[in-house]
């Protein structure tokens, strides 16, 4: 694995967070019985983790700006590196006790991400990239899956809700894509599904409606594990325009087609 000093500074940081978020997450189940209960604990939680991160993070690289789910951008001395961050990726997987959600957090250099983690603590799968040298999961090097035909591709997506996103839209897009692909999945966390992707278990993926906490560090990862990802327009305005297509470079190109066809 990448043992570079801003790597080293964001593991730490997400351990000592995820510890927290472990515990929180065994207490969920016993606050089921009550409706307002669960939510309320884990936006809590949500906030917990995220001071956490701020602090270790800021203790480590005390100029550099941020830009953070509760808090949103706080400015540094240096406004050229900011970490993006992402305490709690899943929340609704977090809150009905499924044990799929993450901490992401991504350095940030003159608006480019230059290295990325995301880390599920319940599994203690800890998915770390740097620009130039590689994406890892724990000591394996990762690797886009190399499938070239989208009939035999499994490909993950993110599915509007009530109140957030155009359904209209995504039906129309998933009548067009579910007849070409092997299966489809929706884990409900953004930064999950792009480490999956950056790890082969996924062979593509697409969201609309992202915030740059969600996709800054899983755009690291999939780029340095060989593949491509790009705005659902097709352009590298990822983070400004919250949307993303990615998967080795033949089926991203594949997928992005379908989308504007759509």
């Amino acid at each position: 694995m990448i043992r570079s000093p801003i790597i080293t500074v964001m593991e730490q940081a997400a351990r000592k967070a995820g510890r927290t978020l472990v515990r929180d997450f065994g207490e969920v189940e016993h606050l089921q019985v009550s409706l307002k209960g669960p939510a309320n604990f884990v936006s809590a939680a949500d906030r917990r983790a995220e001071e956490t991160l701020h602090a270790e993070l800021s203790r480590a690289r005390p100029d550099f700006s941020f830009l953070m789910e509760e808090r949103g951008a706080v400015s540094g001395k240096d406004a050229s590196n900011a970490w993006v961050v992402d305490p709690l990726d899943g929340t609704t997987n977090f809150l009905h006790g499924i044990p799929l959600f993450a901490i992401s957090i991504a350095h940030v250099k003159d608006g480019v991400p230059n290295a990325g983690l995301v880390f599920n603590p319940v599994t203690d799968e800890l998915f770390v990239a740097e620009r130039g040298k590689g994406a890892f999961l724990h000591n394996r090097r990762l690797r886009v899956a190399a499938r070239r035909d989208l009939a035999n591709c499994v490909v993950t997506c993110g599915i509007p809700h009530r109140g957030r996103g155009d359904l209209a839209l995504f039906r129309k897009e998933l009548a067009v894509i579910q007849n070409q692909v092997a299966g489809l999945r929706r884990t409900g966390a953004a930064a999950l599904d792009l480490a999956w992707v950056a790890a082969g278990r996924f062979d593509a993926f697409w969201e609309r409606n992202l915030s740059s906490w969600d996709l800054a560090a899983g755009i690291v990862l999939v780029r340095e594990a060989g593949g491509f990802a790009t705005d659902i327009d097709g352009g590298d305005a990822i983070l400004d325009k919250g949307s993303v297509v990615a998967g080795n470079e033949e089926i991203q190109r594949a997928l992005l087609a379908l989308l504007k066809s759509a």
